[in-house]
């Protein structure tokens, strides 16, 4: 639960000519957008960008292709110099996904071994750990973390897990449905210590702080750009700064494939990966409009005051305290409680998405964890107080409606 209790809202965020911060974008405005965690929004200058880029390639693949090694190796730079990491250092891939799976298929077998995960991990990461542990004939080792675990708790949790068995470490640094960081500095620590390799999922990360990779030494750390950084989707970073580097492949093998990392990771066929180009765009909007400090802090602040008026809604409706106590919590990432039995399992948090999408017209994330289900609030430049305001106004007493007719078995 974040420390800051807000009673007034943050003032929006303007452009130079004085519109909404949202005109920059193509979003619906007959939606209410409050779930930017999940897909990320594409300013226009980047979208423009994309499609600029996209026409030249369409235009003459020929002399496009055989090109798009220079090109993606130059945007590489740029997305190197603002995650603060070496460009020698940095691969791109399509998501944290993949980052996650080129993690899998290139890390020292360890016959019998175990992966170690948390039960707040990204669900198609956790799979792919499941995968792996399936091909060393091994077994994945779950740690429990509290919700409202600080650091040091959360570092002793998983820390009493490890063992000469653990053949690899899984570790989310923002966690998904849960909202909250972990400390994966600590817990990188002891992984190379005890000669462990970890790999840490920063779906969430870039863009939420301004040095993501500072102080983490872990062999694999892999972050979307595609969320907080608006970049256009299908556009992530791998960083590599161990020997393991030298045995990361990515999943395409391609001309590329006799080059040293990351300069194979460059070279992907026909693949298109205009959305890797336009990512210095999506980046530098953001920077030259409102600069990426100031657009953490309104973010955040946002966050203060979205977290305290929807919490307060849920909680004199329901009568229950709906405030979440979030041991690490993220700047633009947090957690309300919603009304039981609303959002208990994964399945029922997406349908109750997708229900509120079509019903009420507002993009929002529910989660669960524990079998209790949360909202999961978001914000960017673009949102404004006004957004959460008309959830708390307008779609919380309908939750709650909801959540009664469910409790008593109706449909609605």
């Amino acid at each position: 639960m974040s420390t800051t209790d807000l009673t007034t809202a943050p003032r929006p965020l303007v452009l130079a000519d004085g519109r909404p911060a949202a005109a920059a974008w193509s979003l619906d405005p007959a939606v209410k957008h409050l779930n930017h965690g999940s897909f990320g929004a594409v300013p226009l200058s980047a979208q423009e960008e994309q499609n600029r880029l996209r026409r030249q390639m369409d235009a003459s693949p020929v002399e496009w292709f055989p090109a798009l090694p220079g090109k993606v190796a130059a945007a590489r730079g740029a997305i190197a110099g603002f995650l603060r990491v070496a460009a020698d250092d940095l691969a791109l891939v399509p998501n944290a996904s993949a980052g996650a799976s080129v993690a899998y298929a290139n890390v020292p077998a360890r016959p019998g071994g175990e992966v170690l995960v948390t039960d707040h991990g990204y669900g198609a990461v956790t799979m792919g750990a499941e995968r792996l542990a399936r091909r060393w004939g091994g077994t994945v080792r779950t740690v429990h973390v509290p919700l409202d675990a600080d650091a040091d708790t959360a570092y002793a949790c998983v820390v009493a897990e490890l063992s000469g068995a653990t053949g690899l470490i899984v570790l989310d640094h923002i966690t998904s449905a849960t909202a909250r960081w972990m400390p994966v500095e600590r817990i990188s620590a002891e992984a190379r210590r005890r000669g462990i390799p970890i790999l840490v999922d920063g779906a969430h990360v870039p863009a939420l702080t301004e040095d993501p990779v500072s102080g983490v030494d872990c062999d694999v750390w892999v972050g979307n750009l595609h969320k907080f950084g608006c970049a256009p989707r299908g556009t992530a970073a791998l960083v590599a700064r161990t020997e393991l580097r030298e045995s990361l492949y990515p999943l395409i093998d391609s001309w590329g494939a006799p080059e040293p990392f990351p300069g194979r990771f460059d070279t992907q066929g026909t693949v298109d990966v205009t959305s890797y180009l336009a990512t210095p765009t999506a980046l530098g909007f953001v920077e030259d409009t409102w600069g990426w400090t100031t657009a953490r802090t309104y973010m955040r602040e946002l966050a203060d005051y979205a977290e305290r008026i929807v919490a307060t809604a849920f909680s004199e409706l329901t009568g229950e305290d709906c405030r979440v106590d979030v041991g690490m919590p993220v700047n633009a990432l947090r957690l309300v409680r919603v009304p039981g039995p609303l959002a208990a399992t994964h399945a029922q948090a997406d349908a109750l998405r997708d229900r509120v999408a079509r019903e009420l017209g507002v993009a929002t994330a529910f989660t669960s964890f524990g079998g209790v289900g949360f909202l999961r609030l978001s914000t960017h430049v673009y949102n404004t107080a006004a957004d959460f305001e008309y959830f708390a106004e307008r779609c919380v007493p309908v939750l709650g409606a909801w959540s009664r007719n469910q409790s008593h078995g109706g449909q609605r």
